[in-house]
């Protein structure tokens, strides 16, 4: 029997546009759609016919009558170490919250994490490069 497998991820946001021009900004195609859905729901695809899904509370509350506020992170791969650090910049310029500055991580990637307009969590992380990896502090 086939396992599941993830094509989808849905994020609720508050504004639209607002989260519409963020992704755009970090690369992704959202296009627009009908006018009645606008305000309520968009959808970029990715690699690997994967949806990232954009939709509204009220939205949500139609398609999910359990749905409460929830957190994750979205990750970005990005192709380099010094590429990690102008998105971030570019995004931290252009008045956008930080949760985590750019940081050599333990399994050897570079990485940073922004807030979206709704203060979803967004990683940018480059390749691992296994000679930069270390042990963790943690647990």
């Amino acid at each position: 029997m086939p396992r599941p497998a993830p094509n989808q991820y849905s994020l609720v946001v508050s504004d639209m546009e607002a989260s519409v021009a963020f992704y755009r900004r970090l690369g992704l195609d959202v296009p627009d759609v009908d006018p009645r859905w606008q305000n309520h729901h968009r959808s970029a695809r990715l690699a690997n016919a994967i949806h990232l899904d954009f939709d509204s509370a009220e939205f949500a509350r139609y398609w999910d009558k359990g749905w409460s506020e929830g957190r994750g992170v979205i990750g970005f791969k990005v192709e380099s170490r010094e590429r990690v650090d102008e998105i971030y910049s570019d995004l931290v310029q252009a008045g956008y919250r930080v949760q985590q500055p750019p940081y050599d991580a333990f399994w050897g990637a570079r990485y940073a994490v922004v807030e979206d307009p709704d203060g979803n969590a967004v990683g940018l992380m480059s390749p691992e490069d296994p000679e930069r990896r270390a042990q963790p502090d943690f647990p």
